[in-house]
């Protein structure tokens, strides 16, 4: 990851730190960002350069559901790190924001408040595409990128009682597939990756007994078939989905990606 410059979205905790992390170890600069809570994600940021012996990660306050916000944090990278070539799309709103029992007590979906929903859908569909559409000029300009959507299980998708958070990932994956056809021959891939299953981050409500948290994925999960995805060698691959628990660093990358890939969208 030497000289290459990422953007991490919603950075400052779970999935997002431990991939912005593994980004910076790597060798990469990263932009990290939250919608809210600068004082988490600038801690985050703290944290990890002292682990690194230099600066490698600068934190923003960007909400991604904002054209001129998605627009400084692409112009962040630029000035700050002098480049840009990797965006992950991991800012997302869960279920909690439904109701804190959703695990528990499902809420079918006409009794989802309707600021609610537009909430969760703006995050989790509009961001993205606001965030890959601010980045791709420079992108497009220098024949390299790659644009990786943080998405989930289809099963979890299909749960009952999981709107609007399944459907919004349920247009993410479109979004991945459509985007990389687009894309095709541009020298700009994107992807989906996903942990496997339910991982202890934020999106898990308080309360969840320490039983069944051990049991949970660790955000670290992420890290390794990000570091693929972000390099030279997955040049070739584009329009599909790498379930991060199923990855294998032990294995050549080759075996690795076949035991990790699925076909993005619905089979």
């Amino acid at each position: 990851m030497a000289g290459k410059v990422a953007i991490v979205t919603g950075g400052g905790r779970g999935l997002g730190r431990a991939m912005a992390e593994g980004l910076a170890r790597a060798g990469a600069r990263v932009v990290i960002s939250a919608a809210r809570g600068l004082d988490e994600v600038r801690r985050s940021a703290d944290a990890i350069n002292a682990a690194c012996g230099e600066v490698r990660v600068a934190a923003l306050q960007a909400d991604v559901t904002r054209e001129d916000d998605c627009a400084r944090l692409v112009g962040a990278a630029l000035a700050g790190f002098g480049g840009l070539h990797i965006l992950v799309n991991n800012a997302g709103r869960g279920m909690k924001y439904v109701s804190p029992t959703f695990l528990t007590e499902p809420t079918r979906f006409w009794e989802v408040d309707a600021a609610t929903w537009r909430g969760i859908i703006d995050t989790n569909v509009n961001g993205p595409f606001l965030m890959a559409k601010a980045a791709l000029p420079h992108l497009l300009a220098q024949r390299w990128g790659r644009i990786v959507n943080i998405t989930m299980n289809h099963e979890t998708m299909r749960r009952p009682g999981f709107s609007p958070y399944g459907p919004s990932k349920a247009a993410l994956e479109s979004e991945t597939v459509i985007w990389s056809q687009d894309l095709a021959g541009t020298g700009v891939t994107v992807n989906g990756l996903l942990p496997g299953g339910a991982t202890d981050t934020g999106m898990i409500p308080e309360g969840v007994p320490d039983t069944l948290r051990r049991q949970l994925l660790r955000p670290e999960v992420m890290v390794e078939p990000l570091l693929w995805l972000a390099s030279d060698a997955s040049a070739g691959v584009t329009g599909t989905r790498l379930v991060a628990a199923r990855w294998d660093a032990s294995l050549p990358p080759e075996q690795a990606l076949a035991a990790a890939c699925e076909s993005a969208g619905w089979v």
